[in-house]
């Protein structure tokens, strides 16, 4: 993925199939996310099916942003699988964060299996006046 503004880009080696020691015999999606800028924020929406607040883990070590998602596996009792055409598994994404972005502040909400990050811009250093006494 190429750069999509200078405050956050793609985690180096998530573009793929993340190939990680997992604890759980699981397969891990990427989950698809669209990106956008406005003046005081960037906004990141991830969809991530099947999960919900109490299932999603957000994480910012060392300016690297990670998602990760575990959704529920629904087993019908009496019913075995005949079929299967979607296939359930964990979702991780990672991306690297510019110091531009206020990682104290960011504010996480999930929906229906969408999870909305609004990642707020630092403020910039200000400028001020100084004033100068007389001795």
């Amino acid at each position: 993925m190429a750069v999509t503004s200078k405050e956050i880009q793609e985690y180096p080696g998530t573009s793929q199939a993340v190939e990680t020691e997992a604890t759980r015999n699981r397969k891990i999606y990427l989950p698809r996310v669209d990106i956008f800028e406005t003046s005081d924020a960037i906004v990141l929406i991830a969809d991530m099916p099947g999960v919900d607040e109490n299932s999603v883990t957000i994480t910012l070590e060392r300016n690297v942003l990670t998602l990760t998602g575990s959704p529920a596996i629904e087993h019908l009792k009496g019913y075995e699988i005949a079929l299967a055409e979607y296939d359930v598994g964990d979702y991780q994404r990672s991306f690297s964060l510019s110091d531009e972005i206020d990682g104290e502040k960011i504010d996480a909400v999930v929906k229906n299996g969408v999870l909305r990050l609004t990642l707020p811009k630092a403020e910039p250093a200000k400028a001020r006046k100084i004033n100068v006494k007389a001795a």
